[in-house]
């Protein structure tokens, strides 16, 4: 695509990381100058990249991305990934079978802090440097993730509270909310273990319900979950309602999507990937559901992440008021630049690859439309 051949247009420069790829969605921030390699097979490093899956698109663009990476500093790479992102032990186990073959640096994506803290100290011991990537590992052992590469997930979750805040409709609808005819805001938050998904949903939530008080105070509820609940000081007027599908399978997150849109008073749905923004697809006949026109549910805003051919159907046409955009390949890239510069002992630091939204005024915006994966 396009966007792989513009990656390798680099422009040196001084930043935050030390040196900047400029490409069509801006800068990308990278830790140092490119250091030759030998073209020798026995001297190329070993780099394992451990991804959260394979099941959407959006890890097949981080994948492109890390095969280039690999690629243009000449190390052997292997990507690897669970069947679905509620596949834990699965990663587990795959993270062991990387480390059993003593790679030069690990690129880890985890599913869940905890599952990994006995592996990410072991391979400290060994010396083997861990770059974190998309949500990384938080609150892993001081020293054993030397950075990561991924987009500000709470500032993501910001972005779209802020985006839905800004719609007329939305704004019409939350303002005749009463404590005896509340609104309710969904968020489908995957789960509350993976960092990005939390970050996500915290961002989300806290915009939400700071913007809310703003116009009810005192009388904004977050409810659902208890990891975000927050009780209102007096009878709720808006509910932030947060559900967990039972997995990131489609037919469990279709499940989900269909209670919350039975639910009384439901005006908005923030969906904070594309596991749950398929699951708000598969329940509303692929979004054509969601017309503001005809559907049945037209008085309903939802923001999407990601992309994916069926999500962009549903922003272009509307359906969806927008979705937030990462930049997976650059992900993907810089993850195993990093852990290439990490094994050859140069520092490193995170790297903030950002994000955008994207609606059906600007999503064939050229710095916008490369970030848009089928």
């Amino acid at each position: 695509m396009a966007f792989i051949t513009a990656v390798f247009l680099l422009t040196l420069t001084t930043a935050n990381c030390g040196r900047t790829i400029v490409g069509n969605n801006g800068s990308y921030p990278v830790q140092s100058s490119i250091v030759p390699v030998s073209s020798e097979p026995a001297d190329r490093p070993y780099i394992a990249v451990i991804s959260k899956g394979f099941q959407h698109q959006f890890w097949q663009t981080v994948m492109a991305g890390s095969k280039d990476a690999a690629a243009r500093y000449n190390v052997d790479m292997i990507f690897d990934g669970p069947p679905s992102e509620s596949d834990i032990n699965i990663q587990v186990d795959m993270l062991k079978a990387a480390m059993a073959k003593n790679p030069s640096a690990i690129a880890l994506a985890a599913l869940d802090t905890e599952s990994v803290i006995p592996y990410l100290n072991e391979l400290k011991e060994k010396n083997i440097p861990v770059i974190g990537f998309d949500s990384g590992i938080p609150n892993a052992p001081e020293g054993t993730i030397l950075a990561t590469v991924s987009s500000n997930n709470e500032n993501a979750g910001k972005l779209a509270a802020d985006s839905m805040l800004e719609d007329p409709s939305f704004r019409e609808a939350l303002n005749k909310a009463t404590p005896e005819n509340p609104a309710v805001i969904a968020v489908a938050s995957q789960d509350v273990t993976s960092a990005s998904i939390v970050g996500r949903t915290v961002g989300f939530v806290n915009q939400m319900l700071t913007s809310c008080e703003a116009i009810f105070p005192g009388r904004v509820a977050v409810t659902g979950h208890g990891k975000y609940a927050k009780a209102s000081a007096e009878k709720a007027a808006v509910e932030i309602f947060v559900i967990i599908p039972r997995s990131s399978r489609l037919a469990d997150s279709k499940e989900a999507m269909e209670k919350v849109l039975n639910m009384k008073g439901l005006i908005a749905i923030f969906a904070t990937n594309e596991s749950t923004v398929g699951g708000i697809l598969a329940a509303t006949n692929e979004g054509a559901d969601l017309d503001r026109e005809n559907g049945k549910y037209k008085d309903i805003t939802v923001v999407g992440f990601d992309a994916g051919k069926a999500q962009k159907t549903a922003v272009r046409n509307g359906w969806f008021l927008g979705s937030i955009t990462q930049d997976p390949y650059m992900i993907g890239y810089l993850a195993v630049e990093l852990a290439y510069k990490a094994c050859k002992g140069e520092p490193v630091s995170d790297c903030d690859t950002g994000c955008m939204f994207y609606n059906a005024d600007n999503m064939d915006r050229p710095d916008i439309e490369l970030l848009l994966y089928d």
